[in-house]
């Protein structure tokens, strides 16, 4: 678990968004499967991805762990080019000129430089980056998460915070979750729930 938090966070005006890398910033599926396809002249698209699990059914690989293997590359792991979503970048920075951005991601220990990297190759305006496989640890007001599990987890580990679900064909509606198709429809839930919470702080 690596954990990075700026010591001011908790003087920061607005509140805490945890932001998921895969699937919510960076979409990884384009990212490796555009050099899969210059590695082993296939023509895969992220279209396919329809599942959480079982990414190595889509290739010639045996196994995930045959997958993981080629994916960390020779000294670039395919996490650091992948491209962003669509809107991502524009609007967490629009979001973190007035909330206080976490980072809250779940990978191997091999992945964290290159990942590293890539949001400081972006501009991402994360005042928190934590790597750690219990979102719930980084105690966020707001999640934005596309993972089944991770989901579920969240809403049972933090049942006080609004948690997202980026909407992909591999991760399906849930009860306590609220659905985003976008990152511009993201930005409508942060500036509802900021202004819910500082309407209820200035009635105590």
């Amino acid at each position: 678990m690596i954990r990075r938090r700026d010591m001011f966070s908790d003087l920061l005006p607005g509140i805490r968004i945890g932001i998921d890398m895969d699937g919510v910033l960076a979409d990884f599926n384009t990212g490796w499967m555009t050099r899969y396809n210059v590695d082993f002249g296939a023509e895969l698209d992220a279209s396919m991805v329809q599942q959480w699990d079982g990414l190595y059914t889509l290739t010639h690989f045996d196994s995930m762990h045959e997958f993981w293997d080629w994916a960390q590359g020779d000294g670039r792991s395919t996490f650091r080019d992948a491209p962003p979503l669509p809107g991502a970048i524009e609007s967490i920075k629009r979001i973190g000129a007035r909330h206080r951005v976490c980072i809250v991601s779940s990978k191997f220990d091999w992945a964290i430089p290159d990942s590293l990297a890539w949001l400081a190759d972006h501009g991402v305006p994360a005042r928190e980056v934590h790597f750690l496989w219990d979102k719930t640890l980084a105690a966020c007001d707001i999640y934005l998460d596309d993972a089944p599990h991770q989901l579920k987890e969240l809403t049972a580990g933090v049942p006080d915070a609004v948690v997202c679900r980026m909407v992909h064909p591999w991760n399906d509606p849930m009860d306590g979750v609220i659905d985003v198709h976008s990152w511009a429809e993201f930005e409508g839930v942060v500036e509802r729930v900021a202004t819910e919470r500082e309407a209820s702080r200035l009635g105590d």
